[in-house]
């Protein structure tokens, strides 16, 4: 089936909000095996919106659409939908409850809060739909079908799209599917998007059923294998053999086949099977990593301590960094790293540390350092290994850059270290 988004808002034309919806319904879509060819965005214009809503009836089997079901007179989605598929609104005393009884807790929660009659223009849904009742906020979601066509209405705010997606309309589209559609994941860090697509060109090539499709993250390549089949079971089989192949590949840089894990969640999943205390030494990051660590429940079972050092004193006083080592070879060095990584560790008693500094910009580069040089250090089973890395962009950019590697980084120190243990 080919499925079309609409988002509707002129706020998204505008820039005022960041349209995060469509990313997310397309990548559902895909989950679903649903094909999307077009992505749209349209104002709260009645005459627009008409015309992009007959366009998407007229090319797709359905479309979705997020945003414009709210109480006031700009809200037009539901209207404008019910007008070019013929359904005439009716009250519905159902949704109608549900609005009195979020609005009446609405109001206890403030006394100088009212209920307007406006509110109850979302009681009114197209005869003959399939209500889709909203827990989180007081616009029903409506599904509308008609000579073979069927449109989707969601409310915008994602806080009411993605569970309302995800607890009805997600299991509505999988049943009309004819065939079982499931993805693995097979998640991969420390190798570039271009090498690793280097690396299965013939697989992509060859392809047929399961597909697999690459994605970049920064610092990270993501693999979605897809099969199609009669049920979930058969899909696995087919997908089984693609992920061993991939295994073989990639090796020790598969960090996940599990959709939901985070490479932060891989490392503190490898450190607390080693029974292993981590202390981290930060510079150019800022304690991102920290917080990229403490993200994961039961990060404190093996996340002792982090020091973010930003000044020369400070590495100094906190880590023990050499005075000569800061003026001979400047904190944005091999040797200050070094440094950082080992002092960390001693001084936390920690089991390993990992430290970074780095020119993140935009001023102070120098032709032997130049804004994006990074150098990471890590403390391990009394040894210090140090990397150098070379980012390019913008200041946040290199931070993130930094610290994505930062914690891939880590992984192959604890992993060369596990190795040369057994």
């Amino acid at each position: 089936m080919i499925a079309e988004l609409i988002s509707v808002g002129t706020e998204i034309l505008l820039g005022n909000i960041v349209n995060t919806n469509s990313a997310y319904l397309a990548e559902k879509c895909a989950l679903l095996g649903l094909s999307v060819y077009y992505q749209t965005v349209v104002g709260d214009n009645e005459e627009r919106m008409e015309e992009v809503i007959n366009t998407a009836l007229n090319r797709s089997d359905v479309v979705i659409l997020t945003g414009g079901l709210g109480p006031t007179q700009d809200d037009l989605t539901k209207e404008t939908v019910s007008r070019v598929m013929g359904f005439p609104l009716i009250e519905d005393a159902h949704t109608k409850e549900m609005i009195l009884q979020y609005m009446e807790q609405y109001k206890n929660n403030n006394s100088k809060r009212r209920i307007t009659d406006n509110n109850f223009k979302q009681a009114l849904v197209p005869q003959g739909a399939l209500i889709l009742d909203n827990h989180n906020g007081t616009a029903p979601g409506l599904i509308m079908e008609k000579n073979g066509k069927t449109a989707i209405l969601l409310p915008g705010p994602p806080n009411e799209m993605k569970p309302m997606f995800e607890e009805e309309v997600f299991p509505y589209l999988r049943k009309k599917q004819p065939e079982t559609i499931y993805s693995q994941m097979v998640k991969i860090c420390g190798i570039g998007e271009s090498q690793v697509a280097e690396d299965i060109q013939d697989l992509i090539e060859n392809q047929d059923n399961p597909t697999i499709a690459p994605y970049a993250k920064t610092g990270e390549v993501h693999l979605r294998i897809t099969a199609r089949a009669e049920n979930e079971k058969e899909c696995k089989k087919l997908i089984k053999p693609v992920v061993r192949e991939l295994k073989s590949r990639f090796g020790k840089n598969i960090f996940a086949t599990d959709e939901d894990k985070s490479l932060e969640e891989a490392v503190v999943d490898m450190l607390k099977d080693q029974k292993l205390s981590l202390s981290l030494a930060e510079s150019c990051t800022g304690g991102a990593i920290a917080a990229r660590i403490v993200n994961v429940p039961g990060a404190s079972q093996v996340f002792a301590r982090g020091y973010v050092t930003y000044t020369n004193r400070a590495k100094r006083k906190c880590l023990g960094v050499k005075k000569t080592t800061l003026k001979m070879e400047g904190a944005v060095s091999s040797k200050c790293a070094k440094e950082m990584a080992k002092g960390g560790c001693l001084i936390s008693g920690t089991d390993i540390c990992l430290s970074v500094t780095g020119l993140a910009g935009p001023g102070g580069g120098t032709d032997k350092t130049p804004v994006g040089t990074v150098f990471m250090g890590c403390y391990y089973n009394n040894k210090t290994v140090v990397r150098e890395f070379h980012f390019s962009g913008n200041r946040n950019k290199i931070r993130e850059q930094a610290v994505a590697h930062a914690l891939a980084f880590l992984r192959d120190c604890m992993l060369e270290g596990i190795e040369k243990k057994d």
